[in-house]
Formats: structure tokens, sequence, C-alpha cells
């Protein structure tokens, strides 16, 4: 898995690396504790200057109300784990009544260079973010959409390795050398284009470029009326697929949308649905809009259920009518168009929290035939499979997803540090729970749980705490109740460790 970017300093034999939380001296890491580490990050960032104890307190405590006293036991125990300077001084200096102030030479160092990502062993491709080239900023969304739209249609091809939307929007309007992308992605081809939407036309240029020679492979403009903007999408599929395989292999065709204004509601609403419950609710409407205006729209009809069942599941939703129309919605989206991957994973989820296992592993399998480059439903799988006991399997997929994704969801961040706990793995699952992609979401309990059976109990109890102001009616056995386990071992791992972290029964 990736890290973020974060800075790395290097003072005396020491070098911290605040984004993958790490210390060394003199290369050997040091055993040095959460908070001792955000403390030290802060105060390095901004050497010989004072920091209040308040910001300090708000480094390492965020968003926690604690006594002052947990700072000075910190500070002091950062100074022990140190040592003096070369020249006998202490590294940090004490101003009193005021704060603390790193006294050190600082050299901020370059990021460390992480190890390209392999090629894949077929032709490998990024579609980056289409520009919009529209006065409207209105018309973002709809550049949006064909980006993703492409994505799809290219992820159908077995012959190809696609990297997933989330992972392109990461470069959205950053200047950054093609060859630099590709190399970020692991991919060798990257398509670049732009839109423009107005009066009923729409203009398209695409470009295909090979990232290792430079060499365009192919570049078309495309000037139609808006109504053809589906047809376009499909002849841009088809001329990258011939110009990377060499021939046309006709996937089955879509369902797309007949009316735009459902299109570009889709597009924003699928952006939001698993941000926040305000988010979501947001998302809701805009998907019921969609799918009044247009009611044959399979994937308005997919997003739709997911909103329904992240509902009960993740916000604290009522439980009814929300997981009966999350399953009614998943069911006619794959009826609408059977061969879209995306509706079928999202009926597999559903049926598998049914506990209608079989019929989800089907959904599954269908899925990955329709398209194999689909991230989303390898970390969905993941989930499934760790609750079933495959816990190998689990890992094995959402590392797939990881590399389909190298910059996921927040969520994909959950599903393997819960695959980590459920693996023994503790230490591995608390760093993949810290990161702060995925620290303040529902993911916490599963890292009281890993720092629970390390015996941190402390910090344990600090994640319980801070998981039950925005979870307050979290029962175990509720969340055990809900959650598709197939497997009373790893249904009774995950419960002792609930337990040992003091969430509520």
């Amino acid at each position: 898995m990736r890290r973020m970017q974060g800075s790395r300093f290097a003072f005396g034999p020491y070098v911290l690396d605040s984004a993958a939380g790490t210390l060394l001296r003199n290369d050997v890491p040091v055993a040095a504790g959460y908070r001792g580490l955000k403390l030290l990050a802060a105060l390095v960032q901004r050497p010989g200057e004072i920091l209040a104890k308040a910001e300090l307190m708000d480094a390492a405590w965020a968003g926690t109300a604690v006594e002052e006293g947990n700072l000075t036991v910190q500070i002091a125990q950062l100074r022990k784990l140190l040592g003096p300077a070369a020249d006998g001084s202490e590294w940090i200096a004490t101003v009193p009544r005021v704060g603390y102030r790193f006294t050190g030479a600082i050299e901020r160092l370059g990021e460390a260079k992480r190890n390209p990502l392999p090629l894949p062993g077929k032709p490998s491709i990024a579609v980056l973010p289409f520009v919009n080239f529209s006065n409207d900023p209105e018309q973002e969304s709809f550049a949006d959409g064909l980006t993703e739209d492409l994505i799809t249609d290219l992820s159908r091809n077995a012959g190809l390795f696609v990297i997933a939307r989330n992972s392109v929007f990461a470069y959205k309007g950053k200047a950054m050398d093609v060859r630099a992308i590709a190399e970020d992605l692991g991919v060798r081809y990257l398509l670049e284009g732009s839109a423009r939407r107005a009066a009923g036309r729409v203009r398209i240029n695409a470009q295909l470029v090979d990232a290792v020679s430079g060499e365009h492979l192919w570049a078309e403009r495309f000037d139609r009326s808006l109504e053809d903007i589906f047809a376009v999408q499909d002849e841009v599929t088809g001329k990258i697929v011939e110009a990377l395989l060499g021939r046309l292999r006709a996937s089955p065709s879509r369902n797309r949308p007949k009316n735009l204004e459902a299109y570009d509601l889709c597009v924003r609403a699928r952006k939001l649905i698993d941000d926040s419950p305000q988010t979501a609710r947001e998302a809701h409407l805009m998907l019921t809009r969609a799918v009044s205006l247009d009611p044959d729209y399979a994937e308005a009809y997919r997003w739709l259920a997911m909103n329904h069942w992240m509902g009960w599941v993740h916000w604290g939703e009522p439980i009814e009518p929300n997981r009966s129309v999350a399953l009614e919605l998943a069911r006619k989206a794959v009826a609408i168009d059977p061969n879209d991957a995306g509706c079928r994973w999202v009926l597999a989820n559903l049926l598998a929290y049914e506990r209608r296992f079989d019929e989800a592993d089907a959904e599954f399998t269908k899925a990955f035939e329709l398209d194999p480059n689909e991230a989303d439903a390898w970390a969905t799988i993941s989930d499934i499979e760790v609750l079933a006991g495959r816990i190998e399997e689990g890992l094995e997929h959402i590392r797939k997803a990881f590399r389909l994704n190298p910059y996921p969801a927040s969520w994909y961040y959950l599903t393997l540090g819960q695959g980590q706990y459920a693996a023994g793995e503790y230490e591995a699952a608390v760093e993949t729970l810290r990161r702060d992609e995925t620290y303040r979401t529902s993911s916490r309990r599963f890292l009281a749980a890993s720092l629970a059976q390390l015996g941190r109990l402390d910090e344990a109890r600090a994640e319980v705490d801070l998981f039950l102001v925005a979870n307050p009616h979290f029962t175990t056995r509720h969340w055990v109740w809900t959650e598709p386990f197939r497997d009373a071992a790893t249904l009774e791992h995950f419960v002792d460790g609930f337990r040992k972290a003091g969430l509520p029964e």
C-alpha cells in the first residue's frame, strides 16, 4: 500500500518520517509511541519556534479533551528517547508557562523513493480527468462523467489493465509530467482529453500516449450533437482497444441514460455517496430525481441501492425499509442491465448481508467475468471473504484492489485494516487504520480492537471514546447481527477485541 505524501526530517542521528509514522536512529527503527511521534512532527516542522501547549495537544490528541499533564509526560518520554544532542543540550526546550520549542538544526529531506509499481503483463492504461473547456463551471461534472464512463468501458475488456477512477482523479487540476503520472500509477499508456459542451453540441479531443516512449499512438477530435455523446464514448473506447490490442473485441453494450439531466445527477451523486451521512442525503435526493427523470437508467438504481444499504449499515438509519428497498433497487438495476459489473457487485454485496451466500458468490463471479478491473468489487469481496474466515483470500483481493486503485477511497483502508486484524497482524492494522485517509471514519472500532490485542489499553480506550462520539448507539451485539459472518472463530476474534477495547456489549 502506498503512504501519503509526507515530510521527512533529519536531525543529529535521527530521521523522522511523519507520513509513515517512523523514527530512525542511524537507520535503525526506534520504538516511539504514536502520540510522541505526532508531537515530535509538530515541533520539527517549525524548528526554533515556540509552540503553545494547546497547539501541541491538538497535534497529538486531535478532537479529544485531555489533561495538560499528558503533554508533560509525553515530552519527558520523548526527551528520554532522543537523549542529549551532540553538544549535551536537550533537543526540546521548555518555555515556562507557554509551551515548547525544538532547538536542533533540521534538514528537510526529499520524499523516500517508493519502489515503482511493476507494469502488469497486459497493456495497462489510466484515463486522466478530461479537462472542461466550457466557459461554464457547471459542465465540470459532464467532463468528469465522460472520464468515468471511458474508464468503465475500457475496464470491461479482459485484455487490458485499467486504473480505477478514484486514483486518476487524484491528478485532477495538477500540472504533472505524463511520464511521472504513468510511473506513479504503474501503467504504460495514458489517455488525455478535453471536453466542451455548449448549445446542444459537444466537442471532445482525445489522445493516447505511450508514456515509456513518449509517442502519441492515436489522437482524434469529435464534434457532434450532444445526443451522440454515448456513441462518441463507444467510438473512443473502440479506437483505444484497437490501438492497444490490435483488434476489436466488442463488449456487450451498456445501458445508457436517455435523459442527460439524470446522467449529470448520477455523476454528481456517486462522488458524494460514501463521504458522510450529510453528503449521503444529498446523493439520495439527486439519485431519486435521476430515477424519476429516467426510469430505465440502471446505474442510478445501483447507486440508490448502495445509498440505502449504507444508511442502515454505516449511518445509523432505520434498518427497515432501507434494507429491503436496497435489495429491491439492486435487483432492478441488474434486471435493466445484466451486463453491468457494477450492478452485479452491488447486488452481490447486498445478498451477502442477507446471508444468501450462494447467490452472493454467484453474482461476484459474474461481476468479475464482466469486468476483471473493477477495483471496488475486489475491495468489497475482500470484506465478505474475511468475515467468512477466508482471510488470506480476503487480503489478496484487497491488495489487488489497491493495485488497480492506488489512491482509493478511505473505506479501502478500513477493509485492509479489518483483514489485517483478522489475520492477527495487529501492528500492521494499527498502521493502516491510523492513516489520515481513514482515521476519522468508522474504522476506529477496528483500530481500538487492534490496540487492545497489543495490550495498549489506554490508547484503545481513547479510540473507543472518539468512536462513540460519532456512533453513540453502537453495540457489539448489533454489529455482529448486521455483519455477514460465516465463520464462528473469526466472529469470536472480533468480539474479543471489541470487548478488550471496552466497546459496549
